[in-house]
């Protein structure tokens, strides 16, 4: 059963007649008659009465038109609302951010988008890179911002690429210095992120290349509380230049640090190989491609 066909018989009910559901329809009377024919043989049953000029429904033409009129108006509203999505009327954005530097690189995209597209809802998440690739793995989160993947699993648009740098208490032995060397602070207690994070991750991989373990003096997924403990003289935290430049303040001292390069942010928009993006999706990313970070 086609649409065309259970529009033309609902119109011919609705006109009286088909040489007015031919008009309405801008289609040829034949061409009417010929779909009402084909709609009889894919049921398999009449479902008019020809009485010369004059049609009457059938037991079952009566059933057809109250199904195919609510039919209708459900097709109908599918494709407006469909039409809503693809003008962004309507629908979406299951996204997630990263704990880190989120006020800093998302609030004001956040804004534009909500001024853009205020009609879409937007669901966020936020947490460190590895909760984030699972959330959109398991269909929580359409997009999510983390850590560039190497799991062949995601596609991914790259954000931004941020060096780490090192916030030091500032009576630290090291405090004089311009740079700062990773190796030089193996008798430091590093205060970590939380263990979603994947940054902990490159750090230790980065340590035990230039052949130390990293003490473990805390752990947090906020950057304040972590330069809190460095002003307390808790150790040292590496964080984004982005989010560390925010974060000094009495009692903690900021130097670039000198690392391996992968031991860097590179935050990316991530998404499941192959699947579908909406177009609230879609128009995050071109949102992003507008405003790189500098």
């Amino acid at each position: 059963m086609e649409f065309k066909h259970l529009r033309s018989f609902v119109e011919v009910i609705h006109q009286g007649g088909f040489t007015q559901a031919a008009k309405t329809l801008n289609v040829s009377q034949s061409a009417v008659s010929k779909q009402i024919a084909q709609l009889e043989q894919s049921l398999g049953t009449p479902l008019l009465d020809r009485l010369g000029s004059h049609i009457r429904l059938t037991a079952a033409g009566q059933v057809v038109l109250q199904r195919g009129e609510a039919m209708l108006r459900q097709h109908n509203e599918l494709l407006s609302e469909l039409d809503d999505l693809s003008q962004l009327a309507r629908g979406e954005l299951r996204l997630g951010l990263p704990l880190l530097g989120s006020d800093a690189l998302f609030a004001g995209l956040f804004a534009e988008y909500r001024r853009r597209y205020p009609n879409i809802t937007v669901y966020l998440l936020e947490g460190g890179s590895r909760s984030i690739e699972q959330a959109v793995l398991s269909g929580e989160l359409e997009l999510g911002g983390s850590l560039q993947p190497k799991d062949p699993q995601f596609a991914f648009q790259p954000f931004c690429d941020e060096p780490l740098d090192a916030l030091l208490p500032a009576d630290h032995p090291l405090a004089g210095q311009a740079v700062i060397g990773l190796e030089e602070l193996a008798d430091t207690p590093f205060l970590l992120y939380q263990r979603s994070f994947v940054l902990n991750d490159r750090l230790h991989q980065a340590c035990q290349q230039l052949g130390f373990t990293p003490r473990e003096g805390g752990r947090s997924g906020q950057a304040d509380f972590l330069a809190a403990l460095v002003a307390a003289g808790q150790g040292v935290v590496l964080l984004p230049r982005l989010v560390a430049r925010g974060l000094v303040r009495e009692g903690v001292i900021l130097r670039p640090l000198r690392a391996p390069d992968y031991l860097r942010w590179d935050i990316a928009f991530i998404w499941r190989e192959g699947a579908y993006l909406s177009k609230a999706a879609q128009a995050w990313l071109a949102l992003l491609r507008e405003r790189p970070v500098t």
